[in-house]
């Protein structure tokens, strides 16, 4: 679980810039870029919790793929289930993803990234390998982007892989538990995601 929180972490620093920056095109150079402007600005004491939570979740918002991610994480009831209720589940979604991010950001401190290879996989994804260097209080961390390209100019987060632990296939296996605890009833999945945005 604590492996699990710093890879959100991660991506919440990853996904930590300016409003109004672009970045590279290039999977390599959009995630180093990312990665060094949310050093950046999760460690600027001048910002307080709450600014920096809006930072991350405008971030978020334009760099992760959170509708793709959503639908993913939803599993196979995603083909069968009523259109309304999958709108529903997606905006719910949306704000759980968001919530989760921002929850783990307040008290960072300062850790050195190095983003080390990128290896495109296909036309339509991209995997970039980085670490968190080991420091006094933690080990390297291993973390691989998974970075989606279909669109050239525009590329997109779609999962972060963990010391071999796919966030976004943990999260799917999660809510597997749930659907099937439950009759595969969709609308009880959206009510304890709105019970965690409550909480």
């Amino acid at each position: 679980m604590k492996k699990l929180s710093l890879v959100l972490i991660s991506l919440l620093l990853i996904t930590n810039i300016s409003f109004a920056t672009n970045y590279s095109s290039d999977p390599k150079l959009f995630v180093s870029e990312l990665i060094n402007d949310a050093i950046s600005k999760l460690s600027d004491k001048n910002l307080n919790k709450e600014e920096k939570a809006n930072f991350i979740e405008q971030i978020a918002l334009a760099n992760v793929d959170i509708n793709a991610l959503g639908l993913y994480t939803l599993g196979e009831i995603r083909k069968s289930a009523d259109k309304s209720a999958i709108e529903k589940y997606q905006k719910v979604f949306e704000k759980y993803f968001l919530k989760s991010l921002t929850s783990r950001l307040t008290d960072y401190s300062s850790n050195k990234f190095e983003v080390i290879n990128a290896e495109k996989k296909s036309s339509n994804y991209t995997i970039v390998n980085s670490r968190i260097v080991q420091s006094d209080n933690q080990p390297e961390i291993k973390i691989d982007w998974r970075i989606y390209t279909k669109n050239a100019d525009k590329p997109l987060i779609r999962d972060l892989i963990v010391e071999g632990l796919s966030l976004a296939r943990t999260q799917k296996e999660e809510f597997a538990s749930i659907l099937n605890s439950n009759n595969n009833d969709i609308n009880f999945l959206i009510s304890k995601l709105e019970e965690f945005l409550i909480n």
